[in-house]
């Protein structure tokens, strides 16, 4: 059975829900704010100030309550998805722009009218936004990285990853059973496969080929298909790897057996991708063998699980280069990922950041730090503002009380500087008093405890962010503010509470 809650009931709790949302994420937001224990089914209990995780694993016992907030945590989330950060500057934005909305509706505006008017102001403010970003320096970034992660150790790790690559999607954050963070780097294309068979490794965990001829071929099922090729490394006493998307047993028995009798140095593998995927794999190692389906290159290391491939450049690989690039910018619809992944092991390979501690509860904690360290050192890559919420505090200043929404605005944009200082304990009214009088030459840096020149400061926040959590919030405000009708399953254990707003 179910059962209806509109109108103002409905606002009520979509307040409620709102409250119980941000009032627990925004006690996390800037570098001296608090942290939250989460008790997770899946987990142990864990310590965390990552805002997304903690968004994520708020829920109420009140089920209409809890369906609102389901849907608001999601849309919340999409920030960190975008750019791998922001989550509790949305919702604190997100709190301050919905409840002023709804005091707009209640005075009798329509309330598809006040969400045109959030978002034809917010593009607006964007627009702002962008012009007070400028580049960021090396020496920012590292900055920016250290301030995410709360630690300089795990700042610089991920600062020298990213100055080397300059690419978010080649840089993997793994856990290990050690004590200390390290960083890698793994040069060459690396591929995921399954070793035909363990013989090939026997007792190590890996195999290093020197100079191996490669050949690429789709489906082996004739011995006779790759005699010749056989014949021309076994003559010169070389190895030869047959990468290959399908194989008959028959085939794999034969060349295993001529491998252990070391008749030959053939190895098979198969290719362990699917569709489109293996088609542009095909064709990335096609270019690493300079247009060709058989070839040398410098060396190869074979896991169970995967094959890493070095080699020279060449014009080729140039060529696939420029192709990839043009696909990213051209394409919109292309998994971003794993295209920046092939880009990068053409370029020059990728980096991985080991996480280790002396507990899981730890480890875990230090992943989320570094991943959003590495987050905020990308978006940030691309343009940076004044950081401690005075971006937003400085295009407040210049909105005038001429309309309701940049009232509204006025107010919603002073929220996260004002969160900062109460995270720290500050008294928010003489520091921005200060702040203004010098006309914003100056600002506040909380780690620190003085102030800074805003010319030559290390506190910046991403402008990317700062963009879209602005947008993002508008986008939720808007979502609940023409919102009228819940409907719900009416659970037996649910019934009495329904009920309850039935009465009220």
């Amino acid at each position: 059975m179910k059962k209806i809650i509109s109108g103002l009931k409905l606002k009520e709790q979509m307040v409620k829900a709102v409250d119980i949302l941000c009032d627990n994420v925004k006690v996390t937001l800037g570098p001296k704010s608090s942290n939250v224990i989460i008790d997770n089914s899946s987990f142990s209990p864990f310590i965390t100030s990552d805002g997304v995780t903690i968004a994520s694993n708020i829920e109420s016992e009140d089920a209409i309550v809890n369906t609102i907030l389901q849907l608001t945590k999601e849309a919340s989330i999409k920030t960190d998805e975008e750019v791998g950060d922001g989550t509790t500057t949305t919702l604190v934005l997100l709190q301050s722009i919905f409840k002023e909305g709804l005091k707009q509706i209640e005075k009798g505006k329509n309330p598809l009218i006040v969400k045109e008017k959030l978002t034809e102001k917010g593009r607006e403010l964007v627009e702002e936004i962008i012009k007070l970003s400028h580049k960021p320096t090396s020496l920012q970034l590292l900055n920016i990285a250290c301030t995410s992660a709360n630690n300089l150790e795990m700042g610089r790790l991920v600062w020298e990853a990213y100055q080397k690559l300059k690419n978010k999607d080649a840089i993997f954050i793994k856990e290990w059973e050690n004590n200390y963070h390290k960083l890698e780097f793994l040069k060459g294309y690396t591929i995921n496969i399954t070793l035909s068979s363990p013989y090939y490794l026997k007792d190590k965990s890996s195999l290093l080929l020197n100079n191996p001829n490669i050949l690429l071929i789709d489906n082996l099922n004739d011995i006779e298909t790759i005699s010749s090729y056989i014949n021309e490394i076994s003559s010169k006493n070389k190895s030869l790897v047959i990468i290959a998307s399908e194989y008959d047993e028959y085939i794999k028995d034969e060349l295993v057996s001529l491998y252990l009798n070391e008749h030959i140095n053939v190895i098979l593998l198969k290719l362990e991708e699917y569709g489109i995927n293996e088609q542009l794999i095909i064709d990335d190692l096609k270019a690493i063998l300079g247009n060709n389906f058989y070839n040398q290159v410098d060396d190869i290391k074979i896991t169970q699980e995967k094959c890493t491939i070095t080699f020279a450049s060449n014009l080729e690989i140039t060529k696939r280069i420029n192709i990839i690039k043009k696909e990213i910018k051209t394409n919109n619809k292309i998994d971003l990922p794993f295209y920046n992944q092939r880009l990068s092991m053409l370029k020059k390979g990728m980096a991985y950041i080991m996480v280790g501690s002396k507990t899981t509860t730890e480890r875990r904690e230090a992943k989320m730090r570094f991943d959003d360290a590495l987050s905020a050192i990308s978006s940030a890559s691309k343009g940076v503002s004044l950081g401690c919420g005075l971006t937003y505090y400085k295009i407040s200043e210049s909105l005038d009380n001429n309309s309701w929404e940049n009232i509204l605005f006025k107010q919603a944009l002073k929220k996260p500087f004002a969160q900062i200082m109460h995270n720290a304990a500050l008294d928010k009214e003489k520091v921005i008093k200060n702040i203004k009088q010098k006309n914003y030459d100056v600002l506040y840096n909380v780690k620190t405890d003085s102030y800074e020149d805003s010319k030559n400061t290390n506190v910046l926040d991403s402008t990317l962010v700062l963009t879209t959590c602005l947008e993002n919030a508008i986008s939720i405000a808007g979502m609940l503010l023409t919102t009228n009708t819940l409907i719900i399953n009416e659970y037996q254990n649910n019934m009495q509470k329904i009920n309850d707003y039935n009465e009220l």
